[in-house]
């Protein structure tokens, strides 16, 4: 008995992944207990160059190789929402377990890929779509699956992350750290699915489903990204004894009336977090991940999140489970959203800021100032001024409070003429 592979898409992930079949085909087949052969390769064009890649093996009929009767697994890197979602579910159809490393598509339509694996009696394992090599997925998926999770919260994304620390470290911009990363080959030439938050969304919806059994879509993250990130803002972070991370934040919102609690937040947002956390230490384009579990208490998952190599890794990893599986006649675990929590509006998570205010060097501004957070039920934790005259700067930290509450605020402070402008807004995480 041989397994045999089709493989869809051949750039710097499906290349890695055709390496590392060839090279560990021995040990492989003694992992799975039966050799695995690729069958097929679907490209869009024949004639573009390919190191180390069979020939023979290429295809423009993607949709054939997928549904012949000669093919065992499907693996998908080629990205993207189309053709890749009805090359997967005609996969699904013919039988055939599948592989994706596809965040987009499961964030956006993650139910009808589930639902194909349901009734077709097929697996779906997607264990490279978030974090690259690191193992992140399937310990929540099956690891704790008998925990309760109550919050994840990470760094997703290694572009935002290395020109974030480039501007931390080396006190550059935003537009220079964004043209170094792109040179050294972490940012795209278009890098607006990373600095604006979309690849991280995309990852933060499939990870709050696995953490929460409860269907979220790209849709329902709240999503900020980096581009408006100044040197002033990370100026002020490092007086706070803080840095600057784009994170993606999964939590379980609390009550008092059910343990499950009374539904989910999931938002991407830039975050101010002190030094003192474990992803502050996280450097250049690596991820890391923290989960906040009942029982298992805190973890944290660091490593390479992207790259050829790294994402092969991941996918090599989900090809032998379902291998396996196809050889002992066995499932992987199914789609879990029992729990059925409501994904809550960003309005009503509960969150700090540091706001910066360019404000009238007078009297009685901070009274007034005060005031306006007052009237929101927003309590300041701590506020120092900052130069004099047309310089002088408020900047207020506030405790924990509903963040539909502190974006009113901030637009009541837009409205008063001692404030000159509203310099500069982020959130902030760590203890109050």
């Amino acid at each position: 008995m041989t397994l045999r592979i089709a493989l869809l898409g051949c750039g710097t992930v499906g290349t890695e992944v055709v390496r590392l079949l060839r090279e560990q085909a021995d040990d492989l087949a003694a992992r799975v207990g039966v050799p695995l052969e690729l069958a097929g390769i679907a490209v869009r064009r024949l004639d573009k160059r390919r190191e180390s890649v069979p020939a023979e093996l290429l295809t423009t009929d993607a949709m054939s190789l997928v549904t012949s009767d000669d093919v065992d697994i499907v693996v998908e890197v080629i990205g993207g929402l189309e053709p890749a979602r009805g090359l997967l579910l005609a996969a699904m159809k013919a039988g055939k377990s599948v592989v994706t490393a596809n965040k987009a598509l499961l964030a956006e339509d993650g139910a009808t890929l589930f639902g194909a694996a349901r009734e077709y009696g097929a697996d779906i394992y997607y264990e490279a779509s978030v974090a690259g090599a690191i193992p992140l997925l399937r310990p929540l998926r099956e690891s704790l699956v008998g925990d309760h999770v109550h919050r994840v919260m990470g760094i997703v994304n290694g572009t935002t992350n290395y020109i974030l620390d480039q501007m931390d470290t080396s006190g550059a911009g935003f537009a220079e750290a964004l043209n170094e990363a792109q040179a050294l080959g972490y940012a795209e030439a278009d890098p607006t699915a990373d600095v604006e938050g979309f690849d991280a969304a995309a990852k933060a919806a499939i990870l709050a489903q696995l953490a929460f059994h409860t269907r979220v879509t790209a849709a329902g993250v709240h999503r900020e990204g980096i581009a408006d990130v100044t040197s002033a803002d990370i100026a002020s972070a490092k007086a706070m004894n803080c840095v600057v991370k784009l994170l993606a934040i999964c939590e379980r919102v609390p009550s008092a009336e059910h343990r499950a609690g009374r539904g989910v937040s999931v938002r991407v947002h830039p975050v101010m977090i002190p030094r003192s956390h474990p992803l502050a230490s996280v450097r250049e384009a690596y991820n890391a991940v923290f989960v906040e579990a009942e029982s298992a208490g805190s973890l944290m998952f660091y490593g390479a999140g992207a790259g050829g190599a790294p994402t092969a890794s991941a996918v090599l990893g989900d090809i032998v489970a379902v291998a396996r599986n196809r050889v002992h006649g066995t499932r992987g675990p199914a789609e879990s959203t029992y729990a059925e929590l409501p994904v809550l509006p960003m309005a009503d998570t509960i969150t700090r800021y540091h706001v910066a205010l360019d404000v009238a060097d007078r009297s009685g501004v901070l009274a007034r100032v005060a005031d306006e957070f007052a009237e929101n039920d927003v309590s300041i934790q701590a506020v120092r001024q900052e130069g004099h005259g047309e310089e002088a700067q408020l900047v207020i930290v506030t405790h924990r409070a509903p963040d539909g509450a502190l974006s009113a605020t901030i637009e009541r402070l837009r409205d008063l003429e001692i404030v000159r402008a509203v310099a500069s807004v982020m959130r902030v995480e760590g203890d109050d």
